[in-house]
């Protein structure tokens, strides 16, 4: 029979190798789904993969990606120092949108004053947002050992509720008629955060991004910081012989990762939402989670690893508008990326083996002969 034995030190080879292996599952294990829904599978995919990179829009399309792809690289890094360290940050999707409504609320103070200074009040004001919500997770791990992983779950409902009591409350438009929501930022000078490049997608928010990815790479290969988290998540009992104290590690992975992800959340609510509304959630906190591991917690392999998620969001939206394929079926198709890529990294860490079945037990001893009894 086949067992998995486990390998005396997990392969570097396989660990870069089976993102790969789990993107060609998910387009197989994809195809197979939409046949099952009544589509053609070969053109789903191509319409998901291909159509918006070299079809007749992908000029307008690309941007679109870029766009999608900028709060899921923004978070995604933050979370993967928390990751390597064994900090599991699951409420980024609050951290999110608490950070927008702390930098929408820091800029609508201010309407309808015209200065350069308003946007960088925002920004800042964001990130200290997104800091701040993920601080409670953080300290009541640190002071009362909780699971930070139930807490900052649980955070992330809190903070839906919020955003529909500001979106119908203290931040709704007074000129909006009674509808829900606030003044439209994107329109605003003071606040706008439109591209930088025309047709390129790019806002402050993916110079962010790019900002985060070049930074975290740094973090991770040249700073005590980078080598604590690293230090801490592989070898806990090292890492306190070597001084790290764990405490510190946790909230400075928490205060990083939501501090960027208030910040994406900030960016967002300026740029391509344009207001705070009921529904400005858009679940960027729970799809980088995925993006962090696909990229294998490394920010160069976050940035590619957010671009190829970003596709699947503009391709899905193409593929539902022309093949009327159902919603729930291209989250279910982005679902089984993470499902794959959990399942094949096994394969770095264990080996498939060969073991011939140990022999069935012999049979209960015979009865004594009559004349030994």
């Amino acid at each position: 029979m086949i067992v998995w034995e486990r390998r005396p030190a997990p392969s570097r080879a396989l660990a870069w190798a089976t993102p790969v292996l789990a993107v060609a599952l998910t387009v197989l294990a994809g195809g197979v789904l939409f046949a099952l829904l009544g589509k053609d599978p070969v053109l789903a995919i191509r319409t998901i993969f291909w159509e918006p990179l070299f079809g007749p829009f992908a000029g307008y399309l690309r941007g679109q990606i870029a766009i999608k792809a900028a709060p899921l690289i923004l978070i995604a890094v933050g979370l993967s120092f928390g990751f390597r360290a064994g900090v599991w940050n699951i409420g980024a999707e609050g951290q999110y949108i608490v950070g927008a409504l702390c930098g929408a609320a820091a800029g609508l103070a201010l309407w309808p004053a015209e200065t350069r200074w308003i946007f960088p009040l925002m920004v800042l004001a964001g990130t200290l947002g997104g800091l701040v919500w993920a601080m409670i997770p953080a300290l009541l791990r640190v002071r009362f050992g909780t699971n930070e992983i139930l807490v900052s779950l649980m955070l992330v409902y809190v903070a839906s509720n919020l955003l529909a009591w500001a979106a119908l409350g203290p931040l709704r438009n007074p000129e909006g008629l009674g509808f829900p929501g606030s003044r439209n930022l994107r329109q605003w000078a003071s606040s706008a955060n439109l591209e930088l490049v025309p047709g390129t997608g790019l806002h402050w928010g993916g110079v962010a991004a790019l900002g985060a990815v070049a930074a975290g790479w740094v973090l991770l290969a040249r700073h005590p910081f980078g080598f604590a988290v690293r230090l801490m998540g592989q070898a806990p009992r090292a890492a306190a012989f070597a001084g790290v104290a764990p405490s510190r590690v946790v909230v400075l992975c928490m205060a990083l990762s939501g501090g960027l992800a208030g910040a994406a959340g900030l960016f967002e609510v300026t740029g391509p939402a344009g207001q705070v509304s009921i529904d400005f959630a858009a679940g960027y906190g729970f799809t980088a989670i995925i993006v962090a591991f696909l990229g294998r917690l490394h920010p160069g392999g976050i940035l590619l690893a957010g671009l190829l998620m970003a596709l699947t969001y503009v391709g899905g939206e193409m593929a539902q508008q022309r093949l009327n394929l159902p919603a729930a079926a291209i989250s279910l198709f982005q679902g089984m990326l993470l499902f794959f890529l959990l399942a094949t990294d096994l394969l770095a860490t264990h080996r498939p083996r060969w073991r011939r079945a140990a022999p069935s037990a012999s049979p209960l001893p015979a009865a004594a002969p009559e004349e030994a009894r």
